[in-house]
């Protein structure tokens, strides 16, 4: 009904001015031309008919039927095309090519009526042998001046047919006065040009004044329009705000939010129906007085209650939490939104405040706060929990590792040598497999961190197909390497983790390949940022993955089939860690394969380019075992395990230098003054004492100071930061192999040497 009603309303908002714009424009006047055109045909007829009837008695019957077959054909020609004009205006077809043709069949109009009104002038002399009868125009002149006032009322109507019209009945007078072949005399003669000339003048008079007088009832009729538009529109705002103010009275009273109506000394004037149901509070126990005398809960915040008032005090909208208490005791946490109003005119300020009850919003945010300190508190404990497994599993792999290597340097049998590289294989597969776990988990916490340098692409590629050439040739593999003719050499990035995928992605093709090769493409493409896409695909020719399985290869401890992992090996957490790396290094890695025809993984990583010129080599130190540069050494091991010591001393046992251990980090420093040593091996996590407290210990002397060497099975970028923020000089991980603990201890002798002698 409502909505009925709106319609109604702007249909009648609008019909004055189209009423007015139907009539008054150009189509309309011509529409009601037409139309009167049409409604006068029959009249107008008998009009002519008559004339014709009149001539035929006055003059001869031949004379009224000329008369009525001329004048009543042109009326019928000008008749049909107004209705045919009348049908397409029906049909929508614009007037104004219409009103031309009008034009023409107006101007045929009236050289009909001329002719048959002055049909006694030259019928005669068309079908009489005899000369025509002297006879007065004065009849034919008086049925044109009628004629003529008839086109002058149609001429708002239709300007082209009227002028049309008029242009003949003007010119027709004429042509009747001096068509005559008696000779008039100078009197006559003016005073036939007089005459004609005063018909003209009362005719263009008259056809001005029916102008004036259209123009005129035109704009009286637009004024009323205009008038009757404003009335409409104003009683259509009146029921339009009727409507509204009972539809928000309905809104406020039957809504699920509370909605107070508060006055200028913040005394409730209405409260709707949900007040009662939020708070407890009837409309009674609320009215003239202020909601917090009510509400108000003793451990509201005053800071919120000061809020409220400086809204209030600034006249402007405002929206807050607030704590409240229900009538019944219960706490409850509501949400206001409170906005001013003014009554007409700027006159006294109220408010009107919605209020939402949030107490259950607050209470699931307090459980997700509570649950997001228990996810951390969860995550930490699972960080603890790595780094101490880390430091528990790597001190036991640090002995088994080195006394296997040990073991390897002594004469042993064949069986003895078997069981040893058995050893020292599986011990290394172990660590491969504890690194994997804990560079997963780096990146589930988000330590792990990208450290781009300049570096020689074609040299990291060398190097780490180096390395694996050897694994695929033992299965007699080919491994192959194509790459592009425009492959930049100089880069800059984290080389570190290029190869460390690289590693990963040729490793687990050669491991899944049992004939055939191993092709590793390198290609590089310009980007907008003027650096390069790095696009390496590894190619192989092993077993291949199932379409199936494709979107899960990547997921961590996740293969193509549980038989695979029987039969190949492996943690599954390969591909895990180099799709999160690619991603960390806004690159992606993409996988297609056919069951037995193999797969290939593209890599792709972004890189900025970089010159020879940026790039430092940083010198390899020769690993040719001489011990040489350790002579004189004096160097203190802090380790409180058994084991490691013993490793240690068996790593040193063939050089030429000065060892002495302590247990915890307090022996280390009493030792440290007694025993001055050139270099600290320092174990981290030891009882006492730990090794970071020792380091700060010592670097807080004034004497000259050691090379402290973090020696730890804490694996963590983190536990890396801290050393070398305790003052240490290097962070090395267990297990440490023989050859590493003397290039280490080599590197800082001679930087000890120099430091020594000036």
């Amino acid at each position: 009904m409502t909505t009925q009603g709106k319609s109604g309303g702007k249909e009648s908002r609008i019909s004055s001015l189209a009423q007015h714009h139907d009539r008054y424009s150009e189509d309309g006047l011509f529409l009601r031309y037409v139309r009167g055109q049409v409604r006068v045909f029959w009249p107008r007829l008998a009009f002519i008919s008559l004339i014709s009837l009149a001539l035929a008695g006055l003059a001869s019957p031949i004379v009224g039927v000329v008369s009525i077959l001329i004048a009543g054909t042109a009326e019928l020609i000008d008749s049909m095309f107004m209705r045919y004009a009348y049908r397409k205006l029906q049909a929508g077809v614009p007037s104004r090519g219409l009103r031309r043709i009008s034009a023409l069949t107006g101007l045929l109009h009236g050289f009909g009526m001329f002719l048959g009104a002055a049909s006694p002038y030259w019928v005669g002399a068309l079908f009489s042998q005899n000369q025509a009868v002297e006879i007065d125009p004065l009849f034919a002149i008086c049925v044109l001046a009628g004629a003529a006032l008839n086109a002058g009322l149609l001429m708002p109507y239709n300007l082209p047919a009227a002028i049309a019209r008029l242009s003949v009945y003007t010119i027709a007078p004429f042509v009747l006065l001096f068509s005559s072949d008696s000779v008039l005399s100078q009197m006559e003669l003016h005073l036939r040009l007089g005459g004609l000339a005063i018909l003209d003048g009362t005719l263009f008079w008259y056809l001005h004044f029916v102008n004036r007088s259209f123009a005129r009832t035109r704009s009286m009729l637009l004024t009323q329009a205009l008038q009757q538009q404003e009335l409409e529109g104003a009683y259509q705002r009146l029921l339009e705000q009727q409507v509204e103010a009972k539809r928000l009275a309905l809104v406020a009273r039957h809504a699920n939010d509370s909605v107070l109506l508060i006055d200028e000394n913040n005394k409730v004037n209405w409260v709707n129906e949900a007040f009662t149901r939020l708070t407890g509070y009837g409309f009674d126990e609320i009215l003239d007085r202020e909601p917090g005398d009510l509400l108000n809960h003793p451990d509201t915040d005053p800071d919120a209650l000061d809020q409220i008032l400086e809204g209030r005090r600034k006249a402007r909208p405002f929206r807050m939490e607030i704590l409240n208490r229900h009538k019944d005791g219960r706490d409850i946490w509501l949400e206001t939104n409170q906005v001013p109003i003014r009554g007409e005119q700027g006159g006294e300020m109220s408010y009107i405040a919605i209020e939402r009850d949030i107490t259950a919003a607050k209470q699931n945010a307090q459980q997700l706060e509570e649950a997001r300190q228990a996810a951390e508190e969860g995550s930490r404990a699972k960080s603890d929990f790595l780094a101490t497994m880390s430091h528990e599993i790597r001190t036991p792999m640090n002995g088994v590792i080195g006394m296997a290597q040990l073991l390897e340097e002594t004469d042993l049998d064949t069986d003895q040598k078997l069981y040893a590289n058995t050893i020292l294989s599986s011990a290394k597969t172990l660590l491969a497999l504890i690194n994997d776990i804990l560079d997963l988990s780096k990146l589930d916490a988000g330590q792990i961190s990208i450290n781009p340098c300049d570096f020689d692409l074609h040299q990291c590629i060398d190097e780490t197909i180096r390395l694996l050439r050897t694994q695929a040739e033992a299965k007699g593999l080919t491994l192959d390497v194509e790459r592009d003719a425009d492959l930049p050499r100089y880069l800059n990035g984290d080389d570190h983790r290029l190869r460390q995928i690289l590693n990963n992605l040729v490793g687990n093709a050669i491991k899944f390949t049992e004939q055939g090769r191993v092709k590793v493409t390198v290609e590089a493409e310009p980007t907008s940022g003027g650096g390069v896409l790095l696009n390496c695909s590894i190619i192989d020719t092993g077993i291949g993955i199932p379409k199936e399985m494709l979107t899960g290869i990547f997921e961590r401890f996740s293969q193509a089939d549980a038989a695979i992992s029987r039969r190949f090996g492996g943690s599954g957490l390969g591909l895990a860690i180099s799709r999160r790396l690619a991603e960390a290094m806004d690159g992606r890695i993409t996988v297609t394969s056919e069951i037995g025809t193999g797969s290939c993984f593209t890599l792709a990583l972004p890189f900025a380019l970089a010159s020879a010129a940026d790039i430092t080599v940083a010198p390899v130190p020769e690993r040719t075992g001489d011990t040489d540069g350790l002579s004189g050494l004096r160097v203190l091991v802090a380790e409180d395990n058994r084991v490691n010591r013993l490793l240690i001393q068996k790593f040193l046992k063939q050089t030429d230098l000065e060892l002495e251990f302590a247990h915890d980090g307090a022996e280390a420093v009493d030792k440290v003054k007694s025993f001055e040593p050139d270099i600290i091996l320092m174990d981290v996590s030891m009882p006492v004492m730990d090794g970071l407290e020792a380091t700060r210990i010592i670097r807080s002397w004034g004497q000259p100071q050691p090379a402290i060497i973090a020696l730890t099975a804490n694996a963590f970028d983190t536990d890396r930061e801290v050393c070398l923020a305790a003052g240490m000089n290097e962070f090395v991980t267990k297990p440490i192999s023989r050859t590493q603990l003397l290039e280490v201890l080599a590197s800082f002798a001679q930087a000890h040497r120099v430091q020594m002698t000036g």
